[in-house]
């Protein structure tokens, strides 16, 4: 059997009402809320410290998207709202898995706000630990940060359900296992059990990659209606530093998305990587919402198309309704 390296954030999100609850950041740790129609712990390539329920919220790779999103209390209730600290946390949310570091200057650009006020709240968060200062100028999160969404990744109960059953999943085929989440138009990895070499081997928890490229991001596109898919993926969500079957257009891909929703299951072939191919399967929650998927990833030189449906999918599919199970019991448990 392959040594594993496991790569996972234990404990506690409770599917909420509404969608793909579970969102977290990644890539580097950056504490920004996922936005959108869920707020998770936020990830789209960050790990940001909230959870949330609904559908899993968009922290598109785009810093200038993000630096737009506001929060607005109920219109029957006084905004309670500190524009210090909005400021605050629109910058540290530019800092993502495609821009890790940032100077002042271009912070001030992306977040639409004066030079003067981005230094004031800069130096703020580097002197609370929030951001570092980098010897060529830029700034990066920093360690309190990470404290952060390593908080908010452990709060999650879907991982920490998750976790065992896909350890055994890892163990019985011998190959990398994923769980994953979506967010905006990327999918965040919230549990990567590593079982073998893989083209994408930098990948852990807190990674983000683009959803139209992986099985488990089709599959997660799949079951969003119409205008939230629309919104979610433009001409942008498809990367140029993809595989050789890559889809290069939501018009290419809505077919596939049509098949992966009526058979509930998603593969990719060799479309994020080359020589890389994936199965993955939905986890539900009690009333049949699609929360999250899982996949089992392999090199391509070992498994053919043929091969994974044959002996992987129904693992992979078996796996999913034992966690799905687990989550609806625990959430009647709650009640």
């Amino acid at each position: 059997m392959p040594r594993r390296t496991a790569s996972s954030s234990s404990a506690a999100l409770r599917p909420t009402p509404g969608g793909l609850g579970p969102a977290a950041a990644g890539g580097k740790v950056s504490p920004a809320a996922a936005g959108g129609k869920v707020s998770p712990a936020a990830a789209g390539g960050k790990v940001s410290p909230a959870a949330a329920g609904g559908k899993v919220s968009s922290v598109g790779p785009a810093g200038a998207n993000r630096a737009a999103r506001t929060a607005a209390e109920p219109g029957d209730r006084p905004e309670y709202r500190v524009e210090a600290l909005a400021k605050g946390l629109r910058i540290l949310s530019l800092f993502d898995e495609q821009r890790p570091t940032w100077r002042v200057s271009d912070l001030a650009t992306a977040a639409g706000l004066p030079m003067p006020t981005v230094y004031r709240v800069v130096m703020t968060l580097a002197s609370e630990g929030y951001l570092d200062h980098l010897p060529n100028g830029d700034y990066r999160p920093g360690v309190r940060t990470l404290t952060l969404g390593t908080a908010a990744l452990r709060s999650l109960d879907l991982v920490a359900i998750a976790t065992p059953k896909l350890t055994e999943l890892g163990e019985r085929t011998g190959e990398t296992v994923n769980l994953a989440v979506l967010s905006g138009d990327r999918v965040l990895y919230l549990i990567r059990l590593r079982n073998s070499d893989l083209v994408t081997a930098n990948i852990q928890v807190g990674s983000t990659l683009p959803a139209v490229h992986t099985s488990i991001g089709k599959l997660l596109l799949a079951y969003l209606d119409d205008a939230d898919l629309a919104a979610r993926i433009t001409d942008a969500s498809f990367s140029a530093n993809s595989g050789p079957n890559a889809k290069v257009s939501l018009t290419e891909l809505r077919e596939e998305l049509r098949t992966i929703r009526d058979q509930g299951w998603a593969m990719q072939d060799e479309e994020l990587a080359y020589g890389l191919r994936s199965v993955a399967g939905p986890i539900t929650s009690q009333d049949g919402r699609v929360l999250a998927g899982v996949n089992v990833a392999v090199p391509a030189r070992d498994w053919s198309t043929q091969r994974i449906i044959r002996e992987l999918r129904p693992d992979v599919l078996a796996t999913c309704a034992e966690i799905s199970g687990l989550l609806s019991d625990a959430s009647a448990e709650a009640l």
